[in-house]
């Protein structure tokens, strides 16, 4: 009964966004046993922007949808990774590759400097609690285990320290911006299928529990507040969300209380600066799109610019993504440079205005793949960067006129060149566990995206861009993994996808297919071919005459147990069962001298590692 009331709860909240019957199908327990937890969080803080320091009081309403009984919770404290000697700071300083942004500065913060974020007087339904903090993870025993289809209500208080800016979060930023909240308060780790996810917070990215936010954040009255949610209280506040232009409401002993509403997601974060600059764009479905950047003449241009191209973004990722759910999102100057959260985006502002582009594009297409298609970050990183990656590329060469066809030719020259380093680890590889900074980037986002190009080439282009409106529509709301993903694309085109999925994503095996030789048998042309690499693929050959004309094959994959759909003056051929590792192709009435050349995948959609032997050309 309690998780039928949840979701009603829900379905009312998420009215206002026009939603809630979608949102409501989505977390029910399905066919096939889905469940996930849900969190109804409260909280009021106090921030004292001259000592960078904040208390607040979170009530938490915890409702375990598992079919397990859980003795006990876990929160992550991200901002205890600020401090010296943490493992953000020791693994920092020990990999071969440290990220540039960090280095050693977390070592050099002085103790007003540092992050903190500590938790005193938690009760469980009225029970006092003794919460073990272990760096950046709050350990919790439950007063009274928590039973499926329970709820149990959890108090606490927190106060924290907003570290100087360092990664993501963190004050007075290299552009000046005052405050940049996100990781920022207790937050309830996710318990899933896979059971507690626990991991300390090293620098990568996160995972968190679909619920409601209510927020009340109470600061001085000169800054301008942007972030998550929607503002219930815009006439006491002013700041530009009652009206154009408009400044700061008197508010009391100098302060104001922002009132925020989020419905439906599973983080908050938020950003604030007295100078900020607050403009309103009404967008496409009536989403209202916040921008909030520094009063410096040598941006206004590019943020002004940037607002018409941010609703065409909009509109391309609801056409070829799904509708955006939530009636706002926030493009947010601060932070080290440009990082998702729920409803709104942080990312540097001092930029040309092409890269100011590039980065919001890619941030609010991670309101899809991420904020609204959650996948656990820290296993799956690529689904959440390499999808974002692949359709923001797209995104972008839309709105500037571009060929969207080669929109991820750079993703496939960053695969490449991870493949061909001896630095790559499979894609199942912990975020936190990759050897080389280099190597998690180049697999989190160029393997990732071309994950997604190169199904175009296996399915087809329409195909593909069939299945991720379907994974859209049917994993929304969701913690979809890779499996759920490659099962949406084989009941949408009919293949088997498994080969795919475990040799991309679990191995680091490379496609590699050669033309060893052009024969002649009995007046036929022979073409033999060659499988190099351990990854199989399906492969289209064109044969180039000496007149000119084009002969075009297609070889099918086996183990797809069927094939895509080409032109009508291709030839599709007899299948290549991966274990042979050579096929000959016979061109029948066809006279080897009148072949000029013969090409593996002409038009570059296979993330083959040697392109040099892909092609035969007759010898002068």
């Amino acid at each position: 009964m309690k998780k039928i009331i949840l979701l009603l709860t829900t379905a009312v909240i998420l009215a206002s966004c026009g939603s809630s019957k979608d949102v409501v199908a989505n977390q029910s327990t399905n066919a096939n046993g889905y469940w996930q937890q849900a969190v109804d969080y409260k909280m009021d803080v106090d921030m004292d922007v001259d000592r960078y320091q904040y208390t607040g009081k979170q009530t938490l309403v915890y409702t375990n949808n598992s079919p397990e009984t859980l003795d006990r919770v876990y929160y992550h404290l991200f901002f205890n990774a600020f401090q010296p000697g943490s493992e953000m700071d020791v693994r920092s300083r020990t990999i071969a590759d440290p990220d540039r942004r960090v280095g050693s500065r977390i070592a050099a913060l002085e103790p007003n400097e540092i992050g903190y974020l500590h938790v005193s007087n938690m009760t469980q339904d009225g029970t006092t609690l003794q919460p073990q903090e272990e760096g950046t993870v709050l350990v919790v025993k439950l007063a009274k285990a928590l039973a499926p289809g329970q709820s149990t209500t959890l108090k606490l208080d927190f106060n924290g320290q907003v570290p100087v800016q360092v990664r993501r979060s963190g004050r007075n930023n290299k552009e000046g911006v005052a405050l940049s909240m996100t990781q920022w308060f207790p937050k309830m780790a996710e318990f899933d299928a896979t059971g507690w996810n626990t991991s300390p917070y090293i620098g990568r990215e996160f995972h968190g529990v679909w619920g409601n936010f209510d927020v009340k954040l109470t600061l001085d009255k000169d800054y301008t507040v942007g972030g998550t949610g929607y503002l219930q209280n815009p006439k006491d506040i002013g700041h530009g969300y009652d009206k154009a232009n408009s400044g700061p409401a008197k508010g009391k002993d100098g302060k104001l209380t922002w009132h925020f509403n989020a419905p439906m997601v599973h983080d908050f974060a938020w950003g604030a600066d007295p100078d900020f600059i607050h403009d309103v764009y009404n967008g496409a479905n009536g989403v209202k799109l916040h921008f909030l950047y520094k009063d410096n003449d040598a941006i206004k241009e590019n943020w002004e610019k940037l607002q018409p191209k941010t609703n065409e973004m909009l509109k391309y990722f609801n056409e070829h993504i799904g509708e955006y759910p939530y009636k706002q999102y926030s493009v947010i100057q601060g932070g080290d440079g440009g990082m998702e959260y729920a409803m709104c985006t942080l990312i540097t502002g001092e930029r040309s205005y092409g890269s100011l582009m590039g980065v919001t594009a890619h941030e609010f297409a991670h309101s899809w793949f991420n904020h609204i298609l959650a996948t656990n970050e820290a296993k799956h990183e690529w689904m959440d960067e390499g999808f974002t990656t692949f359709i923001s590329n797209k995104a972008m060469a839309y709105i500037n006129g571009e060929d969207e066809g080669t929109a991820n030719s750079g993703s496939y020259r960053g695969y490449l060149g991870l493949a061909n380093s001896g630095k790559e680890q499979p894609q199942t590889t912990h975020a936190d566990r990759y050897e080389y900074n280099g190597a998690y980037g180049a697999s989190a986002y160029n393997k990732g995206a071309t994950f997604l190009a190169q199904l175009g080439y296996i399915i087809g282009d329409e195909k593909r861009d069939d299945v991720i409106k379907e994974y859209y529509n049917t994993w929304k709301f969701k913690h979809p993994e890779p499996n759920d993903f490659k099962r949406v694309a084989e009941r949408v085109s009919g293949f088997d996808l498994e080969w795919y999925l475990r040799d991309w994503t679990m191995t680091t095996n490379v496609i590699d297919y050669s033309i060893e030789n052009l024969s002649s048998l009995d007046g036929m042309s022979v073409v033999s071919l060659k499988r190099n690499g351990l990854m199989p693929m399906p492969l289209d050959i064109k044969v180039t005459m000496n007149d000119g004309s084009e002969k075009w094959f297609y070889i099918p994959l086996e183990e797809m147990r069927g094939e895509k759909a080409v032109p009508n003056n291709w030839t599709v051929l007899n299948d290549w069962a991966w274990a042979y590792p050579t096929y000959e192709l016979e061109l029948d009435g066809v006279d080897m001298r009148s072949i000029k050349s013969v090409e593996i995948d002409p038009m570059n959609n296979m993330a083959d590692v040697d392109k040099e032997n892909n092609n035969w050309s007759l010898q002068e």
